[in-house]
């Protein structure tokens, strides 16, 4: 099991990040400040470390720097509110291996661990997903049905793309909301009821059961 160190003082984002990963199989530790971000980096305990750059007693470009400067080699993904071209080059020209601006979608951030995680000799990542005669290419964007190729918008596609990944599984519509919508979602919306209309208009009507009283699967 995959080792991640959370450096991010908002308590909301750092709940969500830690929620989301450790939901996909990954260990996770979260600190709200950049000394202890640093002491737990240059540790050697983690495989990966997911750093925001606004940490108190000493930012994420001063962690970056130390680690580096220490030899820490340990992959870095900086998730920052920060989205200048300045700071972006910055990041990662100081030793960042990867950068996300804030506000996300905990998928993109999700494929980015994995792809940071991936050892040079593992298989390609898979990207076409299958389930029945349903399928969707990673890579395009679009979904094969048994009436034929279709088109997404990209709140649909992800929405597909998360039954996909969870296939026979029943996902609440707080599940679905924080997947797609991200951390700032409301959740006293209708916006998933919506999207699995036009998603099933797409894709057919008996693709996602509604599960009373719990949410959505798909068929």
């Amino acid at each position: 099991m995959s080792r991640i160190l959370i450096a991010e003082d908002e308590q909301r984002i750092a709940s969500f990040v830690e929620k989301g990963l450790r939901a996909n199989g990954f260990a996770t530790t979260v600190v709200a400040d950049g000394d202890a971000a640093l002491a737990h980096a240059v540790a050697g305990e983690f495989d990966l470390v997911v750093l925001d750059l606004g940490l108190p007693r000493r930012d994420g470009f001063a962690v970056l720097r130390a680690m580096r400067q220490a030899r820490v080699t340990t992959p870095v993904i900086i998730l920052t509110a920060r989205d200048s071209v300045h700071d972006t080059v910055a990041g990662l020209e100081g030793g960042a291996d990867d950068y996300m601006t804030k506000p996300f979608r905990f998928e993109e951030l999700l494929a980015r661990v994995r792809l940071r995680l991936r050892p040079a000799d593992r298989a390609p990542e898979v990207t076409v997903l299958r389930h029945g005669a349903l399928s969707l290419d990673l890579r395009t964007r679009r979904a094969e049905t048994p009436a034929g190729m279709v088109d997404l918008t990209a709140r649909e596609f992800a929405l597909l793309e998360l039954f996909l990944r969870h296939a026979g599984q029943v996902l609440s519509r707080e599940q679905i909301l924080s997947h797609v919508w991200g951390y700032d979602f409301d959740p006293g919306s209708n916006v998933v009821d919506v999207y699995v209309r036009t998603l099933r208009r797409k894709i057919g009507q008996d693709a996602i059961l509604t599960v009373r009283g719990m949410g959505y699967r798909l068929g």
